[in-house]
């Protein structure tokens, strides 16, 4: 995905092996850390001060996991990283003196930060996901127990808390909304094991994404390395505006891309975890599709935006009359770019709401009143390789070499029973279809918004879309049960 280069995000953490001098006064008191920040310059001098303050909320965690072990008697010994070292274990593997499994201790490390006097802490939940204990060192000292409260692996956060029988010092959550490329921020943890460290930088992008639905990442220069997983990004008015989780890097240490994941995203996650051990996001029920400029030229749309409509099983959206082809334009009054903003939008909706979705069908504007339902367990769709070239009563159209669904092309391509229209038995590399990611094996079941079983079908609604002045035609493709919208170049 990145070329040469990959995530690491790990976990070692804050020891509370330096302090900053005098802590001020407020952190004795149950009021954020951040909150009683003096204002600090546009370019500071120093963050010392800063650092001195927020110290105290930030913690270690150590996290112990038991791992079944395989005891071995005695082996030759090889220097560490010694090429022959795969070798000989996996020798020693197939040896009959194995005396059988044994438990292994494993230990990792991880950052986090309190949220509160009475001992809630979040972190990362890749720190925290496998481990039957975990503890808690404070910056000023003390260990203790912590209980995972919940987890949410989606975004990657963890809530913990701990019961340390006294008001601990604690830091809140800022708007990471609000924050400007090139912005200053502060990054607190413990790289690469070395101790207590306080790296700075700036804001170098907003709003990236690396893997999930509901990233929204801010990318910072300031030094993350493995150990600063869980540990907050702070503004320069204190606040924690994200969660240090994961850098890019060809070798495991910082190069000054690291992604903390924002507070708009974690502050809720947080809350729902704390009222309920669990995230409760809404859900619409639809599947979606980003719109292209072909697709938006075979729907008529002025411009390229919106969440394409592939299909709407049984869910909130069909009991409110989304169909197949639909174009959500906007949701609950805010205009949809893109997948990524619906999909947001929905999950942070709350659930058993109603709220209007303004969709694009046939070329007219439509609003439709839709009850956000509780998403339970997401929806994957799979991708299939080709399937078998089949060469019996099949027709090319646009570089598709195309035949009706029957008992033999279900049983080639693994068609289910209730699927018909026109499988794809190749495609031609030079055409659009190609480009497109069209293969064999690919079921079209419609054709500009018609269903079609026969390459004269096809045919028709292609003549038909010309005559409309149309340069592209929407097909609605399956490909493993999953659908999704093609639109094809006429004039190619």
């Amino acid at each position: 995905m990145y070329s040469n280069a990959r995530l690491a995000t790990s976990g070692l953490a804050l020891a509370a092996a330096l302090a900053f001098g005098a802590v001020a006064p407020a952190l004795a008191e149950t009021q954020p850390l951040g909150e009683t920040a003096a204002p600090v310059p546009m370019i500071p001098n120093s963050f010392a001060e800063l650092a001195a303050r927020l110290s105290p909320a930030v913690v270690n965690i150590t996290t112990t996991t038991n791992v079944a072990e395989v005891q071995r008697g005695p082996g030759p010994v090889l220097p560490p990283g010694s090429p022959f070292e795969d070798f000989f274990r996996d020798f020693m593997d197939r040896q009959p003196g194995q005396q059988g499994p044994r438990d292994r201790r494993s230990n990792a490390l991880g950052s986090g930060f309190i949220i509160s006097a009475d001992g809630y802490i979040v972190t990362n939940n890749h720190v925290i996901e496998q481990a039957d204990q975990v503890r808690v060192e404070l910056f000023e000292g003390g260990e203790y127990d912590a209980t995972v409260i919940g987890r949410d692996p989606r975004t990657d956060i963890a809530l913990l808390k701990i019961d340390a029988g006294k008001e601990l010092p604690f830091v809140s959550f800022g708007n990471s909304d609000a924050a400007k490329v090139g912005d200053w921020v502060l990054a607190i943890g413990n790289p690469l094991g070395q101790g207590f460290s306080v790296s700075s930088g700036i804001v170098s992008a907003r709003n990236r994404t690396l893997q999930g639905s509901y990233d929204d990442f801010i990318q910072t220069d300031a030094a993350i390395n493995r150990g600063n997983s869980g540990g907050p990004l702070f503004d320069m008015a204190g606040e924690v505006i994200g969660v240090n989780t994961a850098i890019l890097s060809p070798n495991g240490g910082s190069i000054g891309i690291g992604f903390a994941m924002s507070s708009a995203v974690v502050e809720r996650v947080v809350a729902q975890l704390k009222d309920f051990g669990e995230t409760r996001r809404g859900w619409l029920g639809v599947r979606i599709q980003n719109v292209d400029e072909d697709m938006a030229d075979a729907l008529g749309l002025d411009e390229t935006y919106g969440a394409l409509v592939t299909d709407v099983p049984e869910g909130p959206a069909a009991k409110a009359g989304l169909k197949s082809g639909d174009v959500i334009v906007a949701y609950d009054g805010e205009k949809i770019d893109d997948t990524r903003e619906i999909v947001r939008l929905v999950a942070d909706t709350e659930i058993d709401r109603t709220v209007p979705i303004e969709v694009i069908r046939d070329g007219e504007r439509e609003t439709l009143e839709v009850t956000i339902g509780l998403l339970e367990e997401p929806t994957l769709a799979a991708a299939a390789g080709p399937g078998e070239k089949q060469k019996q009563a099949e027709e090319t159209v646009l570089g598709l070499a195309l035949s009706p669904v029957g008992p033999e092309q279900r049983e080639q391509f693994g068609i289910e029973d209730d699927v018909k229209g026109l499988v794809v038995t190749s495609v031609d590399e030079s055409a659009d279809a190609f480009d497109k990611g069209m293969r064999a094996g690919d079921v079209i079941v419609e054709v500009g918004q018609e269903p079609v079983t026969t390459p004269r079908e096809m045919r028709e609604r292609i003549r038909a879309a010309e005559d409309a002045g149309r340069n592209s035609i929407l097909l609605l493709v399956r490909r493993d049960g999953q659908p999704r919208f093609v639109a094809l170049n006429l004039s190619s």
